[in-house]
């Protein structure tokens, strides 16, 4: 297993600064980036633990606290926090984590993606739309940008992966976005896992995660950031 470093950083974003949780190799580098963006439930041990897998794998990762330090386990909670959430705001401290990353030495010109879950999912996609520093993106169960022509500004491949049984993100969504995309020629895979049920790649609920579909999930995303970033 590679020797990872962790630590809670802060970066300069609307005239203040925002805490992220970063994991990235031992070492000097040059390492390819990616932004992991938080589901609902806010910068908790899941979301730090995906960073960590994507440091044993070779990258930096870094993780943005798009709630600033609030985290939470019950689904009200973490839909009150969602519906709370100023998205212009996030977004920009999103583009900002980018640019932070992307200027971190042991980047060294390396390319960054990004990937995300449920609401990062959609945060993804419309990162993906905001800055060219992305060059690959991986959205999990997430929601289109708005408006959908905005994937025109997609710089690199889209790998998108979606739960057969999701009450948010069903059948319509998925058509939606794979429409776009192909009307804007670009390179993307979506896929959707049978049986499986929204947020399946979380392992700290078991009453949704699948092991099998994860781990296949996982095996594609670190495919896509290998070749393209």
């Amino acid at each position: 297993m590679t020797a990872i470093r962790t630590e809670m950083v802060e970066f300069p974003s609307n005239g203040t600064t925002t805490p992220g949780f970063l994991a990235r190799p031992e070492g000097d580098g040059p390492f390819p980036g990616v932004i992991v963006i938080q589901e609902w439930w806010g910068l908790n041990d899941n979301i730090k633990d995906i960073a960590q897998r994507f440091a044993n794998e070779g990258f930096a990762a870094f993780a943005p606290d798009l709630y600033h330090g609030t985290v939470v386990d019950e689904p009200d909670e973490a839909m009150k926090l969602m519906m709370q959430l100023d998205i212009n705001r996030a977004s920009h401290e999103l583009v900002k984590a980018t640019e932070y990353l992307a200027e971190e030495p042991y980047i060294k010109g390396r390319g960054i993606g990004a990937v995300g879950f449920c609401m990062g999912g959609g945060l993804a996609m419309t990162l993906a739309c905001d800055t060219p520093l992305i060059q690959a993106v991986a959205p999990f169960y997430g929601a289109a940008p708005e408006p959908i022509d905005r994937v025109q500004s997609i710089q690199g491949p889209i790998a998108a992966t979606y739960a057969e049984n999701d009450p948010w993100f069903g059948p319509e969504v998925r058509e939606k976005l794979g429409q776009a995309l192909g009307e804007h020629n670009k390179t993307f895979d979506i896929k959707v896992y049978p049986g499986t049920s929204h947020g399946f790649f979380n392992d700290t609920r078991p009453e949704v995660f699948d092991k099998k579909a994860s781990d296949d999930a996982w095996r594609r995303v670190v495919e896509l950031f290998v070749g393209n970033l």
